[in-house]
Parts: C-alpha cells; structure tokens; sequence
C-alpha cells in the first residue's frame, strides 16, 4: 500500500517542481485540470452504473454521505465559530457591498457544482446500460480513470506550484494558518467521530473527512483506492459542503470571518474566492487564499498516506 502511496503521490510532487511562467501554459494547465476532472468524474459513474444492486448502492452512497455530511459539518462549524471568537480574528468591520455581481457570482459557482454532478448521473446512466447490454465496462472505465488520476495529480502540482504563493507569504498569515489548521484538526476528529457509525476502520474514516471540501478530487482518490460507493459519497458529502459554504458565505463573512472562510475549506481558494472577494471586500481575499492553498496542498497526500495504514 505504501507503494502505492509513493507512486500516486509522484505525479503531483514532479508536478510542483516544475515552474511554469508562460500565461499561455498555464491556462492550458487550467484547462486540463477541468477537462481530466470531468473525464474521471464520469468514468466514476461507469464504474458505479456497472454495480450489481444499483439502486441499493446507491441507497448505501446516500447515507454514507449524509452521515459524513452531518458528523462533520456540526464539528467544523463548532470549531471556526470558536475561532472566530478569538483575539487573532478579530477584524474591523466591513461595509456593505453587496451587489447583483455577487449573486450572480455565487448562483454561478453553485451550477458549476452541480453540472460537476451531473457529469456523474451521466456516467451512472452510461454504465447502467452498457450493464444491461452485455457490455462490462466497469473495468476498463476504472483503469482508464488510473491514468486520468496521475494526469491530474501531475497538474495539480503544476497549479499549486505556480499558485503565487511564496512560502514567506502562508508562513507570515497567521489567521489563515488558524482557519487551515481548525479546519484539519475538526475534520481528523468528525472522520474518526464518523468511521464507527459507517461501520469503516478510523483511518478510512478520517480519509472520507480528508477531502475538505475538493469533492471532485476527493471523490477520486477514495474512488480509486476504497471503490466507487465510498467515492460517490465522498464525491456528495463534499458538494454538499460546497453548496452549504455558498448559502453561509453571505451571512457570516462580516460576522465570523474565519467560519465562512473556513467552512469553504479547499475552494476557498478558487471556486467559492468571487463570492468571498464580492461578499467579505478584498482583505478577505488573502486568507481565503493561503487557507485554500494549504488545504488543497495538504488532501491529496493526507487522503492517500491515511488509506496506506
């Protein structure tokens, strides 16, 4: 298992090694991190349409998310509100900007989510009637989404890399260490809180709380390495908490800065910035970044080194 730990995690660590300083490339980067997401994402669903017992799987997918979605999100809540409260959060005031811009920001990164969801549905659909044709694309769906997987952890690395973010510059942001720290610590307590009810080991557990919120990438890696079931619902319990971190943005942002930060855990970075930027104003925009980084950073290789016991 450490070995295959090693030799997932070598894509994204030869991917940040290599700097890229062409705006050109890195769009083109931009590009196939999507492209290889929703390449994989739908391959998931072949691999899940082609289960005996579909709809029983899918029942079990279900649950197995709500739970995780609700042992979690109560304890990561609970932890930023208490950050929140502390002497290093406290922030002056900001003044109301709110603006159709931001709904219209917010209403678009929430489609965004769900077409991501839709790309599996279709995959399932895919798989489902291959399964009833005689055709067993289960297999081949899940060695090609291997492959797909190494790609995009090789530009991932690439993004993180060339991110813009200095060492000097995450070190010297205390609060958004804070929030990146709560949010782990939280996490690693709800996913060992949660591994008993789901009938897991702990360290499976804490992997399915691992995904701090990067569904499309925590799907993946538990997908890859637990089988699809436990992927969907790592894929939905970390949608869900996107889509609830749009709702709570708005209402907490000038309150409880850390908590809607926080909560958007590694999108905060990219996905859900705009609506932090448009809701919160600028200064919110570099501890939004250095908590999202540190948090996509951290994933991946916490994800596969916790499912390597």
């Amino acid at each position: 298992m450490l070995l295959g730990l090693l030799w997932i995690l070598l894509p994204l660590i030869v991917g940040y090694l290599i700097p890229v300083r062409q705006a050109g490339i890195r769009q083109a980067i931009d590009r196939g991190v999507s492209a290889s997401v929703y390449v994989i994402l739908l391959l998931m669903g072949v691999s899940l349409g082609g289960l005996e017992d579909l709809l029983g799987q899918l029942s079990r997918i279900g649950s197995t998310a709500l739970i995780l979605f609700l042992v979690i999100s109560p304890i990561n809540l609970l932890a930023l509100a208490w950050l929140s409260r502390q002497r290093l959060a406290r922030r002056k005031p900001l003044a109301n900007g709110e603006s159709d811009a931001a709904s219209a920001g917010k209403l678009q990164a929430m489609l965004g989510s769900l077409q991501l969801a839709g790309v599996v549905l279709l995959g399932v659909i895919i798989g489902a009637g291959a399964q009833l044709l005689g055709w067993h694309l289960a297999s081949v769906a899940e060695t090609l989404a291997t492959w797909a997987l190494y790609a995009l952890l090789f530009l991932i690395g690439c993004q993180l890399r060339n991110s813009g973010l200095g060492l000097r510059q995450i070190l010297l942001n205390r609060l958004g260490l804070a929030i990146a720290m709560t949010v782990f610590v939280s996490s690693m307590l709800a996913g060992l809180i949660a591994a008993p009810l789901l009938q897991l080991p702990w360290n499976q557990g804490m992997a399915m709380a691992a995904g701090f919120g990067w569904y499309s990438l925590s799907g993946i890696l538990i997908g890859d390495q637990l089988g699809p079931v436990l992927g969907g619902a790592a894929f939905f319990n970390d949608l869900a908490r996107e889509l609830l971190a749009f709702l709570l943005v708005p209402l907490f942002v000038r309150r409880a800065m850390p908590l809607a930060i926080g909560y958007a855990g590694a999108t905060s970075m990219d996905v859900s910035l705009p609506v932090i930027k448009q809701y919160g104003g600028i200064t919110c925009v570099p501890l939004a970044i250095v908590s999202g980084f540190l948090l996509s950073l951290l994933s991946p290789p916490l994800i596969l080194l916790l499912l390597s016991f």
